[in-house]
């Protein structure tokens, strides 16, 4: 481990932002509060991003794209969603610049002030409404189910790479349903898509379930979420799916035809998840000795370093690694074949060691000799030498066996930090000393809550949603409570 990196016990904060600086991720821009997503980083976010679409065409959605300036006046429509994102709107007044001979610097022209001032998308239900405004007619039109892969602009103060920055990638999903129960199908839906993307390609268990109203989107009736566990105890809520009643519908006057020819207001739902699962990948699986990444999302899934001291010994091995390369592309496996001759093979083995890549094979001449390779596996470091023969399939295999590993490593890790609090005394310690998830009773009240987080700094992540209701008493008032909640600091 290079001696400048930070580890998780010295500051996990500066082990979180040293991984992502070091292993190529993102870095600050120039714009305060903006992030540059290098190479690197933006390949694993097209690998979530392919993933994540295919599986939404597979639930009959398609992709759209619509505009990223909003006027102003769409947001007044529906007051919860406008107060809900106020603080964080970015506000284009002027359309023109021009340069002030007197200072010769550039200033906005006065004179092209907009008639009406545009808010930078902060998130897309208002734009998209008055759109589907002029497509529903009739029931014939329904559902209509839309995603759109865009940026969004949300003026964050207080801003850190990938998990909270003031501009950032994301996909928000659209739908318009004809009954109140499509439109609550589609967010549960769509809540499970993202915890089978979260679990079986992230290898990141999370909790299901739904919001308080006090955490609820603005404008949502429901908000149903997915919640997973960090390294260091918080919570991050990975992604949401919200039932819209018909709040936008009436904002913008969206009807349709019933099939007995009565004029409905349509339902709505909105769902999205953003490069904030980059972060959650890092602070699931990463360890001191930097990036590990799930092989489903590598994008190096295998990376093959030859040993050599001259252009004849590369040349024989070149032919062998080539071999396996096809191999594994023929299985469906990325692999890359460094044979740069300007880095040593140990600063390679480094490099890609704190990149995350799931498998390193080494092949020197002695290997070719006997016929053998060495290999080594992120996750856990181990190294092995095993036969070229039938490398290929070996290496395929171990990929699995790699996805599973941090899969159950990380179910392991938050079965450890999930406990029950039965008595005030005792959630304040375990919130305090311990973290992760504390389950405990709520007597469903906003002042409660409010009220458990100002003393605690710990919120309600997520109300599940199956039926093991017990009951009890309210952790902070005493007054009854049909069922636990699971409470934890968060990001």
């Amino acid at each position: 481990m290079a001696k400048d990196f930070t580890t998780r016990e010295e500051n996990y904060s500066q082990w979180y932002n040293d991984i992502v600086q070091r292993a190529d991720l993102a870095e600050n821009s120039s714009v305060r509060g903006c992030m540059v997503i290098k190479p690197y980083g933006y390949a694993l976010w097209e690998k979530m991003r392919d993933v994540l679409d295919k599986m939404f065409k597979d639930t009959g959605h398609s992709n759209a794209y619509f505009p990223l300036f909003i006027p102003k006046s769409f947001f007044s429509r529906e007051a919860k969603h406008v107060d809900g994102f106020a603080k964080e709107c970015a506000v284009v007044t002027h359309y023109r610049l021009k340069n002030d001979p007197e200072t010769n610097t550039v200033v906005v022209d006065p004179a092209a002030k907009l008639d009406e001032e545009l808010i930078v998308r902060p998130t897309s239900e208002t734009i998209i409404w008055d759109s589907y405004k002029n497509w529903i007619q009739s029931y014939r039109d329904l559902p209509i189910l839309i995603n759109q892969w865009a940026n969004v602009v949300r003026w964050e103060m207080r801003t850190r790479l990938f998990l909270r920055t003031a501009e950032f990638l994301w996909q928000e999903g659209h739908t318009a349903h004809a009954t109140s129960d499509e439109a609550i199908q589609e967010a549960e839906q769509m809540m499970n898509v993202y915890a089978d993307f979260a679990e079986n390609y992230m290898a990141v268990p999370v909790l299901r379930g739904v919001k308080s109203p006090n955490e609820r989107f603005a404008g949502a009736i429901e908000t149903y979420c997915i919640e997973a566990l960090m390294q260091d105890g918080k919570a991050l809520q990975a992604g949401t799916s919200h039932f819209l009643g018909q709040n936008f519908a009436k904002a913008f006057d969206v009807k349709f035809l019933d099939k007995d020819n009565t004029l409905q207001y349509v339902w709505a739902t909105s769902w999205g998840v953003s490069t904030r699962l980059i972060g959650a990948l890092i602070m699931s699986h990463s360890d001191d000795n930097g990036l590990v990444l799930p092989p489903k999302l590598a994008p190096i899934q295998v990376v093959i370093i030859p040993i050599y001291k001259n252009e004849e010994q590369l040349a024989l091995i070149s032919e062998t690694a080539l071999k396996i390369k096809a191999e594994l592309q023929a299985k469906g496996v990325s692999v890359k074949f460094d044979d740069r001759d300007q880095y040593r093979p140990g600063w390679k083995f480094n490099e890609y060691e704190f990149k995350g890549v799931p498998v390193r094979l080494a092949l020197g001449p002695r290997d070719l000799e006997q016929g053998t390779i060495e290999v080594t596996r992120r996750d856990t470091l181990e190294k092995n030498v095993m036969q070229i023969a039938d490398i290929s399939e070996k290496v395929y295999h171990l990929l699995d066996a790699i996805q599973s590993n941090l899969y159950n490593k990380a179910v392991d890790y938050r079965a450890e930090m999930t406990s029950v609090a039965n008595t005030w005394e005792e959630f304040c310690d375990l919130i305090e000393n311990k973290g992760g998830f504390v389950y405990a009773h709520w007597d469903g009240t906003d002042e409660t809550e409010v009220a458990i987080k100002e003393k605690t700094k710990a919120t309600i992540r997520v109300i599940p949603m199956d039926d093991n209701c017990e009951e009890g008493n309210c952790i902070y008032s005493g007054k009854p409570s049909k069922r636990r909640v699971a409470f934890a600091r968060a990001y």
